[in-house]
């Protein structure tokens, strides 16, 4: 029991908060090459990729390792993404700052969803069952370079005015 949830049911609850956080960064990050913000997704996404990877640290594990790893460096870059947000208000170099730290965030939570495919999935398990084979590599590969083109492409194309709330 996790939070008085079954481990199925938190299972569930964790993977749901996670694929809303992708989505809505997904189209948070599409507005950004637009020139677009989006204030209310903004807050969903950063909402729930905090939430992604605080749950993260509650299933059990033997030991320190990688999805721990992933999870503080989650957390630091979404530090970063909501100070420069919502303290400095994306002002100067804060808002390159911004993107970079949102955009790594949901780098991260997609690079998990392919993990979690590649072991899940029926279809891609026998194509990577050690997660070290080439279909792994170049599915990662190719997620760092899309995020690494869209960041760069949202750094470039991202100038907000002020948001209704500044």
């Amino acid at each position: 029991m996790i939070l008085g949830l079954s481990i199925s049911t938190f299972t569930t609850v964790h993977v749901i908060i996670s694929l809303i956080g992708i989505f809505s960064g997904a189209v948070v990050l599409f507005g950004w090459l637009g020139g677009r913000r989006s204030d209310g997704l903004t807050v969903l996404f950063l909402a729930t990729t905090v939430l992604t990877s605080v749950t993260g640290f509650l299933f059990h594990s033997a030991s320190f390792g990688p999805p721990h790893v992933l999870g503080i460096l989650s957390l630091v870059v979404l530090a970063g993404a909501i100070v420069a947000l919502y303290v400095f208000h994306l002002a100067g170099s804060w808002r390159w700052i911004y993107i970079v730290c949102a955009a790594m965030a949901l780098y991260f939570n997609v690079f998990v969803a392919v993990v979690q495919a590649f072991q899940k999935l029926p279809f891609l398990q026998p194509l990577a069952p050690t997660q070290s084979e080439p279909p792994f590599l170049i599915a990662q590969i190719a997620v760092l370079a899309i995020f690494v083109v869209l960041g760069f492409l949202s750094v470039k194309r991202f100038h907000p005015g002020p948001s209704a709330s500044s």
